[in-house]
């Protein structure tokens, strides 16, 4: 088991990630699913910690999970998502109960998206479906948004019925090892449900968008790992020595490295104390991280389908695999309204730039 001091290079935790590694092109071709992935990070001791006590190591952790397996990466980010919400927002006794139910098994998500039925309560029943919920098979309870009169509610609900999944509607290039797809709530009885938190408690800081430096964390670590996969591929043709090589992939991963501190500063701020004072510094750090490291990743995919060249679109190839997964997880909603909030928050009159580095 991983000790929650330990670093993201302890004998452990790079035993965990060459098995996620290992595991993800079969995962890739297959697309049945990361149960084997989710059996090896629980044997790992991974599960059951929402990151908090320590989020630096909690975002490297995530980067490396990111550079070895992004499906895996995207559960395991949804898993410790679902539990830091139930902590922020939940009573003492949701967590405590939650924290047995990971200990005896449970594997969590969070499903936001509505599609065309949204979810929603009706009478005494929940109805309306849920759209890209990633981990169908592989999730046993999702945190949730739940329309409502005043303001959208949460709630965790057991998300197990294979009736009820329509893996079918995820027809994406990429990330077709999480297993995502739409998931029918309608007919569940709300006596099955159990609600998180007051009305809008889902969209609001500190939480919502300053939480965001998880998914910065995970597209830094797999644009590294793609990064890294290009120069193995390269190494074992002879090729990687050639200048023009170099000068493709040098400038990325100068930037990715770059990119990393702050993605932890980003982590350490959201997470901590002052964030509850200022919330909209908080918001700008992880939306500038999400943003920066979207536009690094971008730009590593491009110098790699130009360094490996026409092999990379090959269905077997291993950059090929990593920028398909890549691509489709960078396209998260509402780039714009992010890159906005940042600019209003650092260029306002009543601040100062230097406010992002204290």
């Amino acid at each position: 088991m991983i000790e929650p001091n330990c670093t993201p290079d302890s004998p452990a935790f790079c035993d965990l990630l060459g098995a996620l590694a290992q595991q993800a092109p079969q995962q890739h071709r297959s697309g049945a699913g990361l149960g084997r992935s989710v059996v090896a990070m629980r044997s790992a001791g991974m599960l059951e910690d929402s990151g908090v006590v320590d989020p630096a190591q909690t975002a490297r952790r995530l980067m490396r999970i990111g550079g070895a397996n992004l499906s895996a990466a995207r559960l395991y980010e949804g898993h410790v998502n679902a539990l830091r919400i139930v902590e922020m927002h939940g009573t003492k006794e949701q967590c405590a109960q939650l924290a047995d139910a990971v200990k005896a098994g449970a594997f969590l998500g969070v499903w936001g998206a509505d599609g065309t039925d949204p979810l929603r309560v009706d009478g005494t029943h929940l109805q309306g479906a849920k759209v890209y919920a990633s981990g169908l098979g592989t999730v046993t309870h999702a945190i949730v948004s739940i329309s409502g009169d005043a303001a959208p509610r949460i709630a965790l609900v057991q998300v197990q019925d294979a009736a009820r999944q329509s893996p079918g509607d995820w027809r994406m290039s990429g990330m077709r090892a999480t297993c995502s797809g739409g998931y029918d709530f309608s007919g569940i009885s709300l006596a099955e449900v159990e609600w998180v938190g007051p009305p809008g408690c889902y969209f609001s800081e500190p939480g919502f968008v300053s939480g965001v430096w998880r998914i910065a964390a995970l597209q830094l670590g797999a644009t590294l790992g793609l990064l890294d996969a290009a120069a193995r591929h390269l190494r074992a043709r002879d090729r990687m020595e050639a200048e023009a090589q170099l000068i493709r992939l040098t400038p990325p991963l100068m930037r990715a490295l770059g990119a990393e501190g702050l993605v932890i500063r980003a982590a350490r701020f959201a997470e901590g104390r002052e964030i509850h004072e200022h919330k909209d510094r908080g918001v700008a750090l992880s939306a500038s991280a999400r943003l920066l490291t979207e536009e690094i990743a971008q730009a590593a995919i491009v110098a790699v389908e130009q360094s490996v060249g026409l092999v990379h679109f090959d269905d077997q190839s291993e950059t090929g695999r990593i920028a398909a997964d890549l691509s489709v997880y960078l396209r998260q909603a509402a780039r714009d309204a992010l890159l906005l909030r940042v600019g209003q928050h650092a260029f306002n009159a009543d601040a100062s730039v230097w406010e992002m580095l204290q």
